[in-house]
């Protein structure tokens, strides 16, 4: 059955990679992002809706998530995929760039769900069926330097799901994170024997295997996976590593 799905950061990368999987599955699918060319040119691709936000931007994004509920009369699906990096070391990382971080990669999760929430209170009859699904990080556990506010939001984002699969536990809504490691969105072809050959799995990467797990926990008989954080990271996690 057709669901109504709401991505974050949907333009380019793993949120790329949700848009065009949950579309060819014959989903409704809106998102945001603040590319809007890449937005826009993704939406005529896949017959999907499109609005430019910036997911930092309260205003911005409560507004772009109200159009929507307007526009379906519910939402079924969110995934809070958005989410930038500001790597740099900590001696040139200001306040406000830790804060930007903060605001856009868990804040943002933060703020669709509530809203989800608060546009179910009242709601009758109550809808049966909800997926919230955050996108975390393996770096909610480990870390290189220079990670400081990314490493941050991503434990925050880790803590949140737990939090909210209990208080949204009365909208039927489960509330899961997934936890990507190495990724590569762009240059796949350019990567090393190395590079996957460290992997357990043998292979870095894509976005499609994120994409995969999304369809796999929305799937209405997959109810009882609930506030968990599942890792997708070629085992690398589990590999022993010593210099």
């Amino acid at each position: 059955m057709s669901k109504r799905i709401f991505i974050t950061g949907g333009a380019n990368g793993i949120g790329k990679a949700l848009v065009q999987a949950f579309s060819a599955e014959g989903h409704q699918v809106a998102f945001c992002d603040s590319d809007v060319n890449k937005g826009s040119q993704l939406a005529a691709e896949t017959n999907t809706n499109f609005i430019c936000a910036d997911a930092g931007n309260k205003e911005e994004l409560e507004g772009c998530l109200r159009y929507f509920l307007r526009q379906w009369g519910d939402m079924d699906v969110i995934i809070n995929n958005v989410g930038i990096g500001n790597f740099k070391p900590i001696t040139e990382l200001s306040v406000e760039e830790f804060d930007r971080s903060l605001n856009v990669n868990l804040r943002s999760a933060f703020i669709t769900s509530r809203l989800l929430a608060i546009y179910r209170e009242h709601q009758e009859p109550k809808n049966p069926y909800g997926r919230i699904i955050n996108l975390c990080s393996t770096r909610y556990l480990m870390s290189e330097p220079g990670t400081e506010a990314y490493s941050a939001s991503k434990g925050g984002i880790f803590s949140l799901t737990h939090a909210l699969s209990i208080s949204l536990s009365k909208y039927h809504i489960t509330v899961n994170s997934i936890s990507p490691g190495w990724i590569e969105n762009y240059h796949y072809d350019t990567l090393t024997e190395a590079d996957h050959l460290q992997h357990p799995s043998g292979r870095v990467g894509l976005p499609d295997d994120i994409a995969r797990m999304c369809l796999f926990l929305c799937d209405e008989k997959n109810d009882f996976i609930n506030g968990e954080n599942i890792v997708i990271d070629g085992g690398m996690t589990r590999k022993m590593m010593y210099v």
